[in-house]
This record gives C-alpha cells, sequence and structure tokens, in this order.
C-alpha cells in the first residue's frame, strides 16, 4: 500500500512555514500540493521546500480534491490543510488503517479522546452543525459499517479507487459530506480515529459559515435524489 500526502492550499504561508518542517517525508510515498491561487508565496515557499505545487484546474474545493487526486500516485492518499491547527504527526496514522483494508479513513474532532476548536465554550454552533450534518447522512444513506461523526473535517485519507467510485460533484464545497454520503451508499469501508484541533495559526476561513451551511444543506437534499 502506497500513500501520497496532498497538501491543499490557498494563502497558507504561515501554516505551511510552521507544519511543513515537521512533516516526516519518509512516512508518505508522495508528498505533493494543489493550490487554488496563493498570492502570500505559499507556492514560492513548497517548492523551496522540494515539494511539487500545482494549481487547480477550476474553481472550489471540490475540484482541488479531485486534482489532488488525479495527480496522485499512490493507492491511497491523505489530504491535509497546513494551517497550523492539527498536528502533523496524526497525518501518519492514516497508514496502518489502509493497510486494515480501510478505505476511507477521518482524523476527528468528534470522538471522546479528540478536540474540537470549540471544545471549552459553552456555545458551539460549527461543533453541532457538524454533528448534527452526520446523523442526517448516517439517518438517510447509512446501511452498514461504521459511523463518521466528523462530517466536515478535510483532515482525511481514501484510497484513489473508492474516491473515484464516489463520483464527486462540482456543487462546492460538498466534497467533504458527499464522500460520507457516497461511502454510505456504496458500501466503501470506513472509521475516524480521534484528532486535536486548534485555532489556525494565521488567516481565516475561506468558507463562511452561514453560505456554506445552506450550500452543505443542498447538498444533502440532492444527493437523497441522486442515482447511483
Amino acid at each position: 500500500m502506497t500513500v501520497g500526502l496532498c497538501l491543499l492550499t490557498w494563502n497558507e504561508i504561515e501554516g505551511c512555514k510552521h507544519d511543513v518542517p515537521l512533516i516526516d517525508r519518509s512516512k508518505f510515498d508522495q508528498i505533493y500540493c494543489i493550490d487554488g491561487g496563493s498570492t502570500d508565496h505559499t507556492v514560492e515557499y513548497l517548492e523551496e521546500q522540494g515539494i511539487p505545487v500545482y494549481r487547480q484546474t477550476a474553481k472550489g474545493l471540490n475540484q482541488a480534491c479531485k486534482d489532488g487526486v488525479d495527480r496522485c500516485e499512490c493507492d491511497a492518499f491523505v489530504f491535509f490543510h497546513p494551517k497550523g491547527s492539527i498536528p502533523v504527526e496524526d497525518s501518519y496514522k492514516f497508514r496502518a488503517f489502509f493497510e486494515q483494508g480501510y478505505e476511507f479513513v477521518v482524523g476527528s474532532r468528534m470522538m471522546k479522546e479528540s478536540r474540537n476548536e470549540e471544545d471549552g465554550k459553552l456555545f458551539k454552533p460549527r461543533k453541532w452543525f457538524v454533528l448534527g450534518l452526520a446523523l442526517a447522512a448516517k439517518i438517510l444513506f447509512k446501511r452498514e459499517g461504521n459511523t463518521i461523526w466528523d462530517a466536515l473535517h478535510g483532515f482525511r485519507g481514501m484510497t484513489v479507487e473508492a474516491f473515484k467510485r464516489c463520483d464527486i460533484s462540482d456543487r462546492s464545497p460538498s466534497v467533504d459530506i458527499e464522500m460520507l454520503c457516497r461511502s454510505y451508499k456504496l458500501g466503501i469501508k470506513r472509521i475516524e480515529f480521534p484528532t486535536r484541533e486548534t485555532p489556525r495559526i494565521a488567516g481565516t476561513t475561506h468558507f463562511k459559515a452561514f453560505s456554506t451551511g445552506k450550500k452543505l444543506l443542498r447538498y444533502l437534499l440532492w444527493e437523497i435524489g441522486r442515482k447511483g
């Protein structure tokens, strides 16, 4: 089983400077980046570090992920957003799960041993929305296998073959919840493991909560009627 690490970036220079030096490159058979059009020297920095960078072919998170799989030369991949918010060493854990036969693996912020950046707060709208979306996907589509409770964490991996079976749509930014729903519908073997999230070290999210939430709910309704 060969495993590639696919960095997904868009103006993440500070996160890259924090995370990239911590990567043990011996843990992966390929390391590369799909960039969404950075203007803050993210691309130049990664290339200086010997990491190939490919500009995504069209706008949207879904396309970035599809481009990442197209560029993958391995049996499986791990998507990693270098924001300084997730322990780099947790990316090494995916290989063992792939070798156990799992086709879809998620680093989860929703498990008992994990941490979400809203933990410790009384009001947790982001966490509750993710759990609600995961519950809806479970009720609508799950027939067997493990439940994935972190429906929206981009820190995830899949075998290339399983991702291609999912036939991810262009309804960006649905890719995270779409991988989950499709894994339920297609019977893809899945598992999640705990990770610990802290606030990003610089910059702001590219996905506004309200508008993104509406798009994800519209995707879920669309998936109900989708054939296959």
